[in-house]
């Protein structure tokens, strides 16, 4: 082979230029300090294994006589620990599921956890037992049939007392505060056994029938009676004593809406500690019922239905501590119970029949 040389590359008329050689690579001190540090830690890094992970004993969190832990079980401790900020890891082991953590956050693993299992031992706590319901329907039905029958005799033409024709609407309605005050309470009790038409009272029935039945089984017919009388006479004073002197009202809703309020009161009371931060579902469930069926119609008397509503609720905040302190009241109670019920009511009307007018 023939040997080439740079000359021979170069063409006629072309002259061989040398090549500039490339100019030095230039650092700083300051780069060449950080190069520097960079090669001596390269080391270090490359010399480290990663931290240890070891599996938390449960006996250390929930005591000796631990069950195996079950996978909900774990992934729940993962997340509290997730919430305190400790890297957890869950995986199946031989006897159940098991938690890793890094070696250095064992010790705060373990008692975060035992924290969290103290603070929730017995938790949520059971539901109270339900009491049995008592068997009382057909005696509650048989007074709101009663009921129906005394506004069918009202609007008949009967002597009564030495009244002919009796205005049993003049003479017992709720008609302003001052008639009131002056001596004719009766009109808070009569008020609550009128209703100014037909349609009017089967919608009182109708509704107030399934709250007051239920209210009943519940507590007792007595002390179901009792209190609703005291909620609706409550209820027709507040509303009197705000209304207008010319207002006037009349119908059972005033006892009904308290019938409401006392069952949602007593659901309150009777679940306060498994409901929780969620204690007041029941009274606003109650106000939803409250809204929907107390703000129809141009003549709902709502002064009324709010009042006996929140005296409802009152008389069942103080009935649900006495009944889960002493229990229900026995046959016996009850029926003295609705024995002055109908008592107060007998006397109401024969005031109403002999002063009123």
């Amino acid at each position: 082979m023939m040997e080439r040389h740079n000359d021979d590359l170069v063409g006629p008329g072309e002259t061989c230029r040398a090549t500039a050689p490339a100019p030095p690579f230039l650092v700083t001190p300051g780069e060449g300090s950080a190069i520097l540090c960079g090669m001596e830690r390269e080391p270090e890094h490359i010399g480290m294994t990663e931290e240890e992970w070891v599996v938390i004993p449960q006996e250390r969190v929930e005591g000796e006589a631990s069950p195996r832990l079950s996978q909900r079980k774990a992934r729940l401790w993962a997340l509290v620990l997730e919430a305190r900020f400790i890297e957890t890891r869950v995986e199946p082991g031989e006897g159940g599921w098991r938690l890793r953590v890094p070696a250095s956050r064992l010790d705060d693993a373990c008692r975060e956890l035992r924290l969290y299992v103290e603070e929730n031992r017995n938790w949520p706590p059971f539901l109270p037992p339900v009491r049995p319901m008592m068997e009382n329907t057909l005696p509650t039905l048989s007074v709101l049939l009663l009921l129906a029958t005394f506004h069918n005799l009202t609007g008949l033409d009967l002597a009564v007392m030495g009244r002919y024709p009796v205005d049993w609407i003049d003479i017992g309605n709720t008609h302003g505060s001052d008639i009131i005050m002056r001596g004719e309470w009766w009109r808070l009790v009569t008020a609550l056994t009128l209703h100014a038409d037909s349609v009017h009272l089967f919608s009182n029935l109708a509704i107030g029938g399934i709250f007051i039945v239920y209210l009943c089984r519940d507590l007792g017919s007595g002390l179901a009676w009792t209190l609703l009388l005291a909620s609706g006479v409550c209820g027709n004073l507040a509303n009197a004593y705000l209304q207008l002197p010319s207002h006037s009202s009349v119908g059972s809703s005033t006892a009904i809406f308290g019938a409401v309020g006392i069952l949602g009161a007593i659901t309150m009371v009777r679940y306060r500690h498994h409901l929780r931060r969620r204690w007041p579902l029941p009274i606003a469930a109650a106000m939803a019922l409250l809204v929907l069926l107390g703000t129809d119609g141009e003549r709902t008397d709502l002064g009324a239905h709010l009042f006996g509503f929140l005296f409802g609720c009152v008389f069942g905040f103080m009935a649900e501590f006495v009944v889960g302190y002493l229990g229900r009241p026995g046959r016996l109670v009850n029926a003295l119970l609705a024995l002055a019920s109908a008592s107060v009511l007998l006397v109401a009307w024969w005031f109403a029949l002999s002063y009123s007018g």
